[in-house]
């Protein structure tokens, strides 16, 4: 017997599954069985764990209220290391998400110290956030934008300056989401 190798059972397939892999499905059985009220959250395609599909519904008694917002999460290998990149494919006018649809809130920026200040490291992305964690700070994020570090410039412009024109650009992707739904 010495010296023999062993095959794995699933040629081309690591022997063990990554532990990211493990966490995910955890995060993904566990909503399923509990959901939580203001998402949902599937796999993109059933084969990847790594790439989900949320539906975050419009929290109530905000502008958003009554949209669907369609987002992608892109979780990297080395997660919960290392946070997941999250992205609107549903449009959406806001101060911390971009014209392309990526999320810019302080739990998804890479663990430790901001290089430009202006994050606590207590403030960025930590092991323990979950998705859960992730898409209640999203949906806390809709309902209170920070205009002091945004992501879209001319949203937070108009979020401070002309209200009544980020409200109508606001009510037409409402509109648009309960459209496309």
């Amino acid at each position: 017997m010495s010296g023999e190798v062993l095959q794995p059972q699933h040629p081309g397939r690591p022997m063990s599954e990554p532990q990211s892999s493990l966490l995910l499905k955890k995060q993904l059985a566990e909503l399923s069985k509990n959901p939580v009220e203001g998402f949902s959250a599937g796999l993109i395609d059933d084969n990847d764990i790594f790439r989900w599909e949320v539906l975050i519904i419009g929290p109530p008694d905000t502008l958003y209220e009554g949209g669907f917002f369609k987002a992608h999460l892109h979780f990297p290998k080395e997660y919960p290391l290392r946070p997941p990149r999250m992205k609107f494919v549903t449009e959406i006018w806001h101060p911390n998400i971009d014209r392309n649809g990526d999320v810019c809130i302080s739990i998804l920026h890479e663990p430790g110290d901001d290089k430009w200040g202006y994050e606590k490291a207590s403030e960025r992305w930590l092991p323990v956030h979950t998705v859960e964690t992730i898409l209640i700070s999203v949906i806390s994020m809709l309902a209170d934008p920070n205009d002091e570090s945004p992501a879209n410039v001319d949203a937070a412009k108009e979020w401070r300056e002309a209200y009544p024109e980020f409200k109508r650009k606001v009510a037409r992707c409402v509109r648009k989401s309960q459209e496309d739904c």
